[in-house]
């Protein structure tokens, strides 16, 4: 969701910290790595692209306005959704994100409860469309 309005340098950072979040539980699921290649799609990344963990020093710098910060929490939020479980390794990796980017805990919250709220939505209309 609006990944096409970061930089070439925030796309690239996102597919590391979104490399970040997936491994942080241990565990990488289909539905990660197909999130994985959505990013890299939305974002005109060349698919053989391989995500490397990124150290989180200095990631304010590259995501340097409320804007690109607040698009790549969501886009990280719905990743760490995406295969079922919200772990605690994820929350706390993305809280650690939030506060580099000078996010509050409460609009942390929000933007959780956002996501959770668009998947549900994102889930009804699959039903309603029969698959």
């Amino acid at each position: 969701m609006w990944l096409s309005s970061l930089t070439p340098e925030q796309r690239e950072a996102l597919l590391g910290l979104a490399h970040n979040v997936v491994v942080s539980d241990g565990l990488l699921d289909p539905n990660e790595e197909g999130m994985m290649d959505e990013f890299k799609r939305e974002m005109e990344l060349n698919p053989a692209l391989e995500s490397e963990y990124l150290e989180l020093d200095g990631i304010e710098r590259t995501f340097d306005s409320r804007k690109s910060r607040l698009i790549a929490v969501l886009n990280l939020l719905r990743l760490s959704y995406v295969d079922g479980s919200f772990d605690i390794e994820e929350e706390c990796l993305l809280k650690e994100i939030s506060e580099a980017f000078s996010i509050t805990n409460d609009e942390f919250m929000l933007l959780d409860n956002w996501v959770r709220r668009l998947l549900a939505l994102e889930t009804e209309a699959r039903d309603l469309m029969g698959g």
